[in-house]
């Protein structure tokens, strides 16, 4: 069994940071799903950043696509996005605004059920792990998300058939581990820390991490950037000033501060082992930038994924990526 790393970590008592006497602009913010892939926007609410610069956000969690719907419908102001949801949107005409970009690489892991895959070589080329997923059976956690294209684009890129070759199986987190578990499924593809367990005990191999450069060349990328519409930066341009200004501050926090960052996140994964999660908020930890600023490199790889894994036709490309990033709001 694995030891608790983070026992005496977790013993001590970290204080917030006070928020001020001003009256906070009130905002809705929505969350894909539960993942530490949302470290930066926990921390700015549980270490006090959104407080501190007058912000009082009510969290939603909507899952996968959905999240990015709230904001296009209205019911929510803000969101958590990859440039995958946010450049399929833009083509059909819901152009949204990223303001911050708290990762710049896919954080997604594959793995597979160790026993499948006996001589598995963890340094063998991507394409020649990819191909292991033949016949095999994988959840993901909603059907168009990136998890979701995260397989896609990679077998079609090993020459596999995703329509034959491997079944996708959409499902929660917590229930992929549990059918994973119960050989109900072969493997899973999802963002941290749901790949970790498995691993570690021994269950389960790695086929490949986003975090870790498969594939290489989908750096710089807009894993879970803030998305919202445009209107909400020109009528309350304050209100996203302070979201870049909090987000900024959550970001360098999680890289300088790793030992308080644990100890902030992991009161929101009470119940996960403290190795697990540590391996995984190093993957979050080295795919967090200093600077969490949109970038147009960021939004084309985003949109060049979407088109490789099936998710968006060709022709469907966006013909400008204008209005649809700024770094206006970051420090």
């Amino acid at each position: 069994m694995r030891r608790p790393l983070l026992a005496l970590i977790l013993a001590g008592v970290f204080a917030p940071v006070s928020a001020p006497a001003q009256q906070a602009d009130n905002i809705t913010f929505a969350y894909p799903n539960i993942a530490l892939t949302f470290s930066a926007s926990y921390i700015a609410e549980d270490r006090g950043f959104y407080a501190k610069n007058g912000l009082n956000v009510k969290g939603l969690v909507i899952a996968g696509p959905g999240a990015t719907n709230a904001v296009i419908s209205g019911s929510a102001d803000f969101a958590l996005a990859s440039a995958v949801v946010q450049t399929r949107a833009a083509s059909k005409g819901q152009r949204l605004l990223s303001i911050a970009n708290p990762l710049e690489r896919p954080v997604v892991q594959i793995i597979l059920r160790k026993d499948l895959v006996p001589s598995f070589d963890p340094k063998a080329p991507l394409n020649d792990r990819i191909r292991a997923l033949k016949g095999r059976t994988i959840a993901v956690d909603a059907i168009g998300s990136i998890l979701h294209g995260y397989p896609l684009l990679l077998a079609k890129r090993a020459g596999l058939n995703t329509e034959t070759d491997f079944r996708i199986s959409p499902m929660a987190p917590l229930a992929a581990l549990a059918a994973f578990k119960a050989k109900q499924i072969d493997g899973f593809a999802m963002s941290m820390p749901w790949p970790i367990g498995p691993v570690l005990d021994g269950e389960a191999v790695t086929i490949a991490s986003g975090a870790d450069g498969d594939p290489a060349d989908m750096v710089p990328f807009g894993m879970a950037s803030i998305i919202t519409q445009p209107a909400m930066c020109e009528k309350r341009k304050a209100v996203c000033e302070k979201m870049g200004r909090s987000l900024t501050e959550a970001a360098i926090f999680l890289r300088d501060n790793p030992i308080e960052a644990i100890r902030i996140l992991k009161k929101r994964f009470a119940t996960l082992d403290d190795q697990v999660f540590a391996v995984g908020f190093e993957q979050i930890r080295k795919a967090t930038p200093a600077r969490p600023v949109m970038v147009r490199a960021a939004l084309e790889n985003g949109e060049r994924y979407n088109v490789e894994a099936g998710l968006l036709k060709p022709e469907d490309r966006l013909k400008s990526y204008e209005g649809l990033y700024t770094e206006a709001f970051i420090p």
